[in-house]
């Protein structure tokens, strides 16, 4: 009988290699005592950072957010770049909008929508073993989500000031909320698949799902409070400047409402700081399956029935890039972006650069040798943060070399809470693609004005539909996408 695994000369030959290296007993001494990232990180780059820009918004939100232990990046992203023109139309020194508030509802109708996607998978005869099936119930209440969910939860429910809906615990530690509705939507797939194979009608299904949704909005009040149907918005303005920059009033309150969550969207935010459904999402996508200039979506990626679909423009990198640093410098607008954030971040500088961490120092192994394409393809890549661009640092041509990050992790990283990434080619080793944005950013998207979105669009005729079973992986990750502020045609 052959010997299974590794063969011992295999094994006496690894040893040998490894004992007789000094730099890899150093090493080994090293990492075993200390955090592994602190003793990747690069010191020669540790010296190079520096939070200075020479292109910024004129105002940045205040104060820095912190979404705590929870997945709800995407939500704070919203509405840390919602809250910059609204602080400034009413002369806000601090504000925030309640993220939990959108959190609540996208659990609700996030749940609905799944329920139905289950009951449509039976009738078309997916199984609880197929990939579909297996994929759908594999996290199906997760925090995360995606741009479009946040058009139609905020285009139906609107928004509220944190004041008025602020963080429970659960909101802030969403772990155990995420296995309780887990248990909730699994147990609906059981049941309704159940049905469907028992030849239920279309009422006594939508009435067992009906049971469901209660179920679900009861623990949702329960955990994190019951949404108001009204809100009144007491606060103070920032003193008037005058021309040198003196004071020249005091500070007065003011207030708002009673007035409905939506009608605070639709009448005090939408009309002159933020039209959600004038920002559409664009990728760079580089895997050659998925040319540029297509319309593309992910089945079963939603949050609300009869909703907007999740639609991504692929454009090539530099279109994004280009179009970020429009947003920041013609505009004034922060850019709404996703990436993969942890594999190249030095946490104690607030530093994202594809060599922060050198592990080819470390371990004399190149990590950097998949091009943007290859780890899509292949998983090393996908999209696990949300963040706001807020600044960048461009060079006599007009490229960029770094961006200023506003982050949801409170204050304790970087300038106070806002980053630095890098996008200097020469940090790129052996790819073709330019800059953390592209590479360690590999799944981000930006959502800018539609007026582009119409320009890129104008040749496309309706979308591509991708399978869920590799959509969230593939697509949603599929290199990140930003979310630029409407610039009034400009674009």
């Amino acid at each position: 009988m052959s010997q299974s695994g590794l063969s011992q000369k295999q094994i006496d030959q690894f040893e040998e290699s490894f004992s007789k290296n000094d730099k890899y007993q150093l090493a080994q001494n090293v990492c075993n005592g200390h955090p592994l990232a602190e003793m990747l990180a690069s010191r020669p780059l540790q010296q190079s950072v520096q939070h200075c820009f020479n292109n910024t918004i004129e105002k940045e939100g205040q104060p820095i957010t912190d979404q705590q232990r929870s997945g709800r990046c995407w939500i704070f992203a919203c509405l840390n770049i919602m809250r910059v023109p609204f602080m400034k139309k009413y002369k806000l020194e601090k504000f925030e909008f309640s993220q939990n508030y959108l959190f609540f509802w996208d659990k609700v109708e996030r749940a609905n929508y799944l329920l139905h996607a289950f009951v449509e998978c039976a009738r078309k005869g997916e199984t609880y073993n197929g990939r579909l099936i297996s994929h759908m119930l594999r996290n199906p209440s997760e925090d995360g989500g995606q741009w479009d969910m946040l058009v139609n939860l905020v285009e139906k429910y609107g928004v509220v000031p944190k004041e008025c809906f602020p963080n429970t615990w659960s909101a802030d530690n969403s772990h155990r909320l995420g296995q309780i509705m887990n248990n909730r939507l699994r147990e609906g797939c059981s049941v309704l698949h159940g049905m469907v194979a028992a030849g239920k009608t279309e009422a006594e299904i939508e009435t067992a799902i009906n049971g469901m949704n209660e179920e679900i909005y009861r623990i949702m009040c329960i955990v994190l409070g019951k949404p108001p149907r009204t809100v009144m918005f007491q606060y103070m303005n920032a003193a008037d400047k005058g021309k040198e920059g003196e004071t020249t009033g005091a500070k007065k309150t003011h207030s708002i409402g009673p007035i409905s969550p939506r009608d605070f969207y639709h009448q005090l935010v939408k009309p002159d700081c933020m039209d959600m459904e004038d920002l559409v999402c664009i990728v760079n996508d580089p895997r050659p399956n998925n040319p540029y200039n297509k319309l593309y979506t992910v089945e079963y990626l939603g949050n609300m029935t009869g909703g907007k679909p999740t639609l991504y423009i692929n454009q090539p990198i530099e279109v994004l890039k280009q179009l970020t640093i429009k947003s920041i410098k013609e505009a004034q607008t922060p850019v709404w972006f996703g990436c993969d954030v942890g594999k190249h971040y030095n946490h104690k500088l607030g530093f994202l650069d594809l060599k922060a961490l050198d592990f080819q120092l470390m371990f004399d192994v190149d990590t950097l040798k998949l091009g943007k394409a290859e780890r899509l393809m292949y998983g090393e890549s996908l999209m696990t943060h949300a963040m706001v661009f807020t600044a960048v640092n461009t060079s006599d041509s007009g490229a960029a070399d770094k961006w200023r990050v506003e982050n949801s992790w409170g204050d304790k990283d970087g300038d106070k809470g806002y980053l630095v990434m890098s996008a200097v080619v020469g940090y790129i080793v052996k790819s073709a693609v330019v800059g953390y944005i592209v590479m360690s950013a590999v799944s981000g998207y930006i959502v800018m004005s539609a007026v582009l979105g119409n320009i890129v669009m104008s040749d496309i005729a309706g979308y591509i539909l991708m399978s869920a079973v590799v959509g969230y992986i593939e697509m949603s990750a599929v290199s990140g996408y930003i979310v630029m502020s409407a610039i009034s045609g400009n674009m």
